[in-house]
């Protein structure tokens, strides 16, 4: 009973902070013509709500894809659609056709931020505390520690609930696919994971752990047995949920086409704007997006990725577990985000949820990676006017896990990477974060080079990425608490 009183007050804590930001500013207030992500999610129930379903991926006079066009999976418009309803009862003019393009007021700003709290409260923490209830061999304080700290994670606070996005329902359906699969509910799972999937397709940061580890598990079964029965009715489970999702749209193939062509737009290149991946990063030495052509640049990008992603794939596909899973999704989605096509800023949440999920495992290099993933993303954070929020909560985030979390010395799962070597690079690399982020917020760059601190803040960041990509591909490879764990056994 006490360990539920203290995850209560976790949890109001976590929509205290969540409410306090969302006070802030959020992107593209007050500058037309197109504003920002907040503007875009207004647009979103603007089309769904007046338009019919077969026009919402369609360009036309009432749909201009040039201006916020829908780029989500079906459940992000089906979700739109159902806050246009809510939206239409309280202030009709907050969805008029053409007529609400750019409003902004204060009762619709807390009516937008409404929406993604009662999302986050509905879908994303219910999964963090349920997972964190179920952590095997901890004790309830460090359940609750482990709950609060995820809670604070200031990235996907500031995104959500600052910037202004619904990070938190993909993340939240992944979570809950992630309990399922975990469980041993693996239809369950899969139909969470495939509703993640629908609402974001940028999961498919996620989607070969998934499928390495249901088929670990089939093979482990046997596919002559119970093992093929297991792998038919995902087939059938994953069919399913895609075939109810998109059921509007596959009563006609070119439409259904043009939605495809809508989620993943090849035309707009390598990468956009400032992102802490490897192309970003080397373009600045060499500039791939002019002297590769577009066709080459995703085969290159694509070879890359697969190769960064299959040793940790395959361990896991012929040795399953729930630990490896979790190591693997870190692995598999940070990956992702170094070397894909069309990667975003905002896209390094897909890396931070699984490390949260292993925060209670690796307590140091998690908490060192989810204050970078929070620092790359300061150029948008700063365009936004969220440096206030952004400091204090990574100070608090910081004194959090450092006052709660265990000693790295003190967890099996670290010890097989000597983890004193590195305190020395984590104060160098905080140092430089902090440093960074004081320029960048205080000083103009040069008239030459008007990108020079957002390029230095996404190249220090892709530095401590690529290293973080090497420390955890060995810790799935060498994955010592099996051994560990054999050695009991016999």
């Amino acid at each position: 009973m006490e360990t539920w009183s203290w995850m209560t007050v976790a949890v109001l804590l976590g929509l205290t902070v969540r409410w306090a930001v969302s006070l802030h500013s959020y992107s593209g207030a007050g500058k037309p013509p197109m504003f920002g992500d907040y503007e875009a999610q207004r647009h979103w129930q603007e089309v769904t709500f007046n338009l019919p379903t077969e026009q919402w991926y369609v360009n036309s006079s009432d749909n201009n894809l040039q201006y916020w066009g829908l780029d989500y999976p079906p459940l992000t418009a089906y979700h739109s659609l159902l806050c246009a309803h809510v939206a239409q009862l309280i202030n009709p003019d907050w969805v008029a056709l053409h007529m609400s393009r750019g409003h902004e007021s204060p009762a619709h700003k807390l009516f937008m931020r409404a929406t993604v709290l009662i999302a986050d409260l509905l879908i994303y923490i219910p999964a963090v505390v349920l997972y964190c209830c179920c952590l095997k061999d901890t004790s309830p304080k460090k359940k609750v520690a482990n709950a609060l700290c995820i809670l604070l994670y200031p990235g996907l606070i500031l995104i959500d609930h600052g910037h202004f996005q619904y990070n938190c329902v993909s993340l939240g359906l992944a979570l809950w696919g992630v309990l399922g699969v975990s469980w041993d509910r693996d239809l369950l799972g899969s139909v969470a994971f495939c509703l993640a999937l629908n609402y974001k397709q940028m999961e498919l940061y996620h989607s070969l752990p998934f499928f390495c580890f249901l088929l670990g598990k089939c093979c482990k079964k046997g596919l002559r047995g119970k093992g093929l029965g297991l792998l038919l009715q995902l087939a059938g489970t994953v069919a399913a949920s895609f075939g109810l999702c998109w059921l509007p749209f596959l009563t006609d193939g070119e439409q259904a086409l043009q939605v495809l062509r809508r989620l993943f737009p090849v035309d707009r290149g390598l990468f956009e704007d400032k992102v802490a991946n490897v192309w970003c990063s080397l373009h600045v030495f060499l500039k791939i997006r002019d002297i590769v052509p577009r066709h080459s640049q995703v085969l290159i990008s694509f070879c890359c990725t697969l190769l960064s992603l299959l040793p940790t794939c395959v361990r896991l596909a012929l040795r399953p577990s729930p630990r490896a899973f979790r190591l693997t999704l870190v692995s598999c989605a940070l990956s992702f985000f170094l070397f894909s096509f069309q990667v975003h800023e905002k896209s390094i949440l897909l890396v931070a949820l699984p490390v949260c999920l292993v925060l209670h495992e690796t307590p140091f290099m998690s908490t060192w990676f989810l204050l970078v993933s929070t620092f790359s993303m300061v150029p948008l954070l700063l365009k936004d006017g969220l440096l206030l929020p952004s400091v204090v909560l990574a100070l608090a985030f910081l004194t959090a896990c450092a006052a709660l979390l265990p000693a790295s010395g003190q967890l099996a799962s670290e010890d097989a990477l000597l983890l004193r070597p590195f305190a020395a690079t984590f104060l160098a690399s905080v140092t430089i974060m902090v440093l960074l982020t004081l320029t960048t917020a205080t000083v103009d760059p040069p008239a030459k080079f008007p990108d020079l601190f957002s390029v230095l803040v996404c190249s220090v960041s892709c530095l401590n990425f690529l290293f973080f990509l090497v420390y955890f591909n060995v810790i799935v490879l060498w994955d010592s608490q099996d051994r560990r764990d054999r050695k009991k056994l016999s």
